[in-house]
């Protein structure tokens, strides 16, 4: 398979998914008073580090749409109830992919301007701000990873090879 910078982005964008789909196969055999105890990670729980992932996807996707942002708090609650959390996660992960589907290149790959939560003014390919949602996600993932390890669970698989050659597989049948 030819890989070109816009497969590169629909591929992480299944993966993005994918490693949410793991790590909630793991987060819900946890406890509610495990899931939400403070960990020791930097939005403390679980529970809060899976609730600023979502916020950081709604937040960029606002920028990206072009509307003022929804939050001034990294790490202000989106969704306390941990059921209800899993879903919008996993839609948020969704509208990734979807995002990347339907965005046409001169879009996807062109630059908008937006303001951090400061106010200062940036500019960037959207390219970019997507890729950083994935890499984003890897990164919180990884800290809740360790933190359910800790926790006498699994750590989840999240290697983007074994991700891959089952994608590759789906998009030859």
């Amino acid at each position: 398979m030819n890989m070109t910078l816009r497969t590169h982005m629909h591929a992480m964008a299944g993966w993005n998914r994918w490693c949410y789909e793991r790590l909630f196969a793991v987060a819900d055999r946890l406890s509610d008073d495990d899931y939400r105890r403070d960990a020791g990670l930097f939005f403390k729980s679980v529970h809060g580090s899976i609730n600023h992932m979502l916020l950081a996807d709604l937040l960029w996707r606002a920028r990206l749409a072009g509307t003022p942002p929804l939050f001034t708090d990294l790490a202000a609650e989106v969704e306390p109830d941990r059921a209800l959390l899993k879903a919008r996660m996993l839609d948020s992960a969704l509208a990734w992919q979807t995002y990347v589907e339907q965005t046409d290149d001169a879009t996807l790959f062109g630059e908008f301007d937006y303001r951090n939560l400061a106010g200062v003014a940036y500019r960037l390919p959207r390219s970019v701000a997507v890729h950083t949602m994935f890499t984003h996600g890897a990164h919180h993932r990884g800290q809740v990873s360790t933190a359910l390890t800790q926790m006498g669970q699994d750590a989840p698989v999240f290697d983007y090879p074994l991700f891959y050659f089952d994608y590759q597989k789906s998009l030859e049948l």
